[in-house]
């Protein structure tokens, strides 16, 4: 079928096929996630254990090996870096790009129960973050208020951490800063000792009371009445009256050998907001996600959180959000500069404005159904998707310059518009269409790129060879449509004297460089052996260069 005889004698579904194009482009526009770069983040799973009060070398040595060794054997695993804190394990598992990492979850998960029975009986169990704890988090936000800081961070950890960690794409709320609320129960090392009391058995005995536990069932008539047995510490007195042992028939309680005070954990960071007491919140996304949309999710729900709790008031200290957003402004200016800039070097050589809307219309189009594939194709709006926009902006242009520029030659000749239309596209159909093929195969082999440059490269190589397409069919189809019912040949009488005259000036300008050219040309021609010495010699200085 001939596309462009088709455009030509069907000028409506041409128009309503471009509009349509045109639609899905700009619903999809609106409708891509904006990030800085390609989701380039590293296939990635976290462990984290707590082991409190367990020095750093007690970490490695008892929880962070035997887990390693676990991580080692799972399918895919690329590298396991660990970190051996005071109190806390972490390990990350970088698998091999690609992985499925629902799929490495579960087989991670089936080690840890196989490695649990040989950690220590008081560490905590082993939790998986599909994220990597080293990541800085996309959000950053003071907490400031007149309560006071163990009240703030109650406040913070039982109705505000929750509330944000459930949002879509958020991965965690770290806390930072504030008290919090710990019972310390302060021993008598002498009255220990006289009474010979061993350390393990008085945390055995309030280990033990502290526990609530099912009791059974009774019948109620009809009802089956589930029991629990209250058995956690409602207040200090109870703490307190905690019998620890019994000697001689009298009991030894907790209040005998023990000081209990309600206090809060010991500071390890002061974190001030507007030179006042404050708290400090840290949101991390998990991976994959689009950074732009968690943030304005998360901001979405902190102004609630504002209006909900007037004792608290939650400030943004760092979005890294905005950064990108800029970024993107930026990169998306200078491709709308570029394509202007474009679009006069037409007009300049083109000297016809008719004639340069019909080539600068395909720009618009072009990119508008790119976004369509964009879309459905899982891409984003980021810095190498709209840097390949810009980079084919001026290849958009080449086919159609070439079509118009065919289709006014035969119209010189003096055939009606629609046949020097038809018959001027379909000569050139060929040329334009392996002169894409060419472009669009230099950029194939960057599909195949594997690791994190074929994640960033491959959406460059699809933008600008999916743009390119577009813009050969709307040059065999768009621009014969409007040659036909616009394209005119130029008449002097109906211009304006200055305008005839600036026009008369660029032919004289443009006859002298063609005839420049031709001359050198000849000389070219004329002298082949030299032309061709020379152009070898250019390429292995180039080459030289390339080495050093």
């Amino acid at each position: 079928m001939n596309l462009s005889r088709t455009a030509v004698h069907r000028p409506v579904f041409t128009v309503m096929v471009i509009l349509i194009v045109v639609i899905l482009g700009g619903i999809s526009l609106i409708r891509l996630p904006i990030d800085l770069m390609p989701d380039i983040t590293y296939p990635t799973l976290t462990v984290r254990t707590l082991y409190e009060n367990a020095s750093p070398e007690e970490i490695e040595e008892l929880v962070t090996r035997p887990i390693e060794e676990a991580m080692s054997a799972v399918p895919g695993v690329e590298s396991v870096y660990s970190t051996s804190s005071e109190g806390a394990s972490n390990v990350r598992v970088t698998f091999s790009w690609g992985t499925d990492l629902d799929t490495a979850s579960n087989d991670i998960r089936d080690r840890l129960d196989r490695v649990i029975r040989r950690l220590p009986d008081d560490v905590e169990r082993p939790i998986l973050y599909k994220f990597d704890l080293a990541n800085f988090p996309i959000l950053i936000f003071g907490v400031s208020g007149k309560q006071n800081p163990l009240e703030m961070r109650r406040i913070i950890d039982d109705q505000v951490k929750y509330r944000i960690e459930r949002i879509p794409g958020v991965a965690s709320l770290d806390v930072w800063g504030g008290y919090e609320r710990e019972i310390q129960v302060n021993l008598d090392a002498g009255k220990i000792k006289a009474m010979e009391l061993p350390l393990d058995q008085i945390l055995s005995r309030i280990r033990e009371g502290n526990v609530t536990l099912p009791a059974g069932t009774i019948d109620r008539g009809n009802l089956e009445v589930n029991i629990r047995t209250k058995g956690a510490y409602a207040s200090l007195d109870q703490l307190a009256d905690t019998v620890i042992a019994i000697r001689e028939g009298v009991p030894i309680r907790l209040r005998d050998i023990a000081h209990i005070d309600d206090s809060r954990k010991r500071i390890t960071r002061v974190i001030t907001v507007n030179g006042k007491p404050g708290i400090r919140l840290g949101v991390r996304k998990q991976s994959g996600k689009n950074t732009v949309e968690v943030a304005a999710r998360v901001l979405k729900e902190v102004d609630k959180l504002n209006q909900d709790f007037s004792q608290i008031h939650i400030t943004p200290m760092l979005d890294t959000s905005d950064y990108i957003k800029n970024s993107i402004t930026n990169v998306g200016s200078m491709a709308i500069y570029g394509g202007i800039l474009a679009i006069l070097v037409l007009l300049f050589f083109l000297r016809n404005i008719v004639s340069t809307f019909i080539i600068a219309i395909t720009i618009p189009i072009s990119i508008i159904a790119t976004f369509t594939l964009m879309y459905f194709g899982g891409l984003t709006l980021n810095i190498i998707t709209l840097g390949g926009l810009a980079l084919g902006i001026g290849l958009l242009v080449d086919n159609a310059i070439v079509v118009l520029e065919n289709i006014y030659r035969h119209r010189e000749s003096g055939e009606g518009a629609e046949e020097a239309t038809i018959q001027g596209t379909g000569e050139v159909t060929p040329a334009i269409v392996a002169s894409t093929l060419t472009t669009l195969v230099v950029f194939l082999p960057l599909v195949f790129v594997q690791g994190m440059s074929g994640v960033m490269f491959k959406q460059l190589a699809l933008v600008v060879s999916f743009a390119l397409f577009c813009a050969l069919l709307i040059a065999l189809t768009a621009v014969p449509l409007m040659s036909a019912r616009f394209l005119h040949l130029h008449k002097a009488q109906q211009r304006n004297f200055r305008i005839e005259s600036l026009y008369q000036i660029s032919v004289r300008f443009f006859a002298r460089v063609e005839d420049a050219y031709k001359r050198l040309l000849h000389r070219a021609l004329d002298h082949m052996g030299t032309v061709v010495i020379g152009t070898v010699l250019l390429l292995a200085a180039s080459l030289i260069t390339i080495s050093r």
